[in-house]
């Protein structure tokens, strides 16, 4: 009886221990709000973050390899370091305070120590911010140096966000991506609704918008410019032209005369803008074809406004929380804000959005955006 008893003890302490290394691995949803934790963080004290993600998915691994797996984890990182399983089943590494040649060092290490239980791993690599900016790969090739120098090779299997300065190293999606949010099942439904109705509706009044365009200035009717969004990623989005042909190659001449701080361009009596182009920017009307951006899942109908690549890389970094999101057609700024306010507060009513972000919340910015463009357009 005291030895069934006591074997039954072990067998409960050795579930609990279990449990316990298994827990140690968070959850994608508990995963992504540690990101977002340690990202705030970054951008308040100027710190740095590294990020490892495994190349392969761990998704249907048995319990007992998991556990496994997170018990080796926890004997090789540092108690503020955080790991997790992404929702696509990827191992993912939170390591703050640590450069991008830490970085590689654990990941070192883990390939070694991993490959014995699990098999073989690789991992790309990310810092933020960035440590190998800019499109010069001279930083990545100085890192390489130093970790020969100190008798650390570069590790193999591991896929570094810059473009190859050496073989074997490729370029990684940039940190900011890791910490896009996941676009809800019910936002996505609204948009795809919403952009087919407003196309179907907006068709007619967007054909004789861009006949008139043409008619009334030179040039094509739309115009397309590359703006950043989701995790940083640029894309196309469509307007339906409003200003010269040439409007582009005039705007640093212009940007001494804007009337919004920061690095976006605001300027009310803009001498590119044509007299047609004044009235469709007053009514919104050449915003419409922006739909079809929501249609392909570039924008959603609300979100943070997307800006131009040059300025939204002049953000600080942590007004570039904002692409955290998928932009969209309005939000807060649209309705409250519009020129009236600093761009540091138009960021903040991004990230209020950001946080505050629902079904009931999307539909209330949706039904106010109405009145406020009619309220621009009567001048109040």
């Amino acid at each position: 009886m005291i030895i069934a008893s006591w074997l039954s003890g072990l067998a409960r302490r050795a579930v609990r221990r279990s449990r316990l290394r298994v827990d140690f691995l968070l959850g994608a949803g508990q995963l992504a709000h540690m990101a977002i934790c340690e990202r705030s963080r970054v951008d308040r004290n100027g710190s740095v973050l590294s990020v490892l993600r495994s190349t392969r998915s761990f998704c249907g691994i048995p319990n007992a390899n998991l556990s496994l797996l997170s018990e080796q984890l926890q004997l090789r990182l540092r108690i503020t370091d955080t790991a997790g399983l992404a929702i696509d089943g990827r191992l993912m590494l939170l390591l703050p305070d640590t450069p991008i040649a830490g970085a590689m060092r654990v990941a070192d290490d883990l390939r070694r120590i991993l490959s014995t239980s699990i098999g073989e791993i690789d991992f790309d690599i990310a810092s933020y911010p960035d440590e190998l900016n800019g499109d010069d790969d001279s930083s990545l090739e100085q890192l390489s140096t130093d970790r020969k120098e100190v008798g650390c090779p570069r590790p193999s299997g591991l896929n570094v966000n810059r473009e190859p300065s050496v073989a074997g190293v490729h370029r990684m999606d940039s940190a900011e991506e890791l910490f896009a949010w996941r676009c809800p099942t019910w936002k996505r439904a609204i948009d795809v609704a919403g952009a087919s109705v407003g196309l179907i509706v907006a068709a007619p009044v967007i054909s004789v918008a861009a006949i008139l365009i043409r008619a009334t200035s030179p040039g094509g009717a739309f115009f397309v410019q590359k703006r950043e969004g989701l995790g940083g990623k640029s894309f196309p989005i469509y307007k339906l032209r409003t200003m010269r042909p040439d409007a582009e190659s005039l705007k640093s001449e212009l940007r001494a005369y804007s009337e919004q701080d920061g690095p976006a361009f605001k300027m009310t009596d803009d001498p590119r803008i044509t007299p047609f182009g004044r009235f469709l920017r007053k009514t919104s009307i050449d915003e419409l074809p922006q739909l079809w951006n929501v249609l392909k899942g570039d924008m959603s109908l609300v979100g943070p406004r997307p800006l131009p690549i040059d300025e939204s890389q002049n953000c600080q970094q942590w007004q570039r929380r904002r692409l955290s999101v998928r932009p969209g057609l309005t939000c807060i700024w649209q309705i409250r804000g519009r020129n009236s306010v600093s761009f540091d507060e138009w960021v903040r009513m991004d990230l209020r959005y950001i946080k505050r972000r629902c079904l009931w919340y999307d539909l209330y910015l949706i039904a106010s955006t109405a009145p406020a463009v009619v309220a621009k357009r009567e001048g109040r």
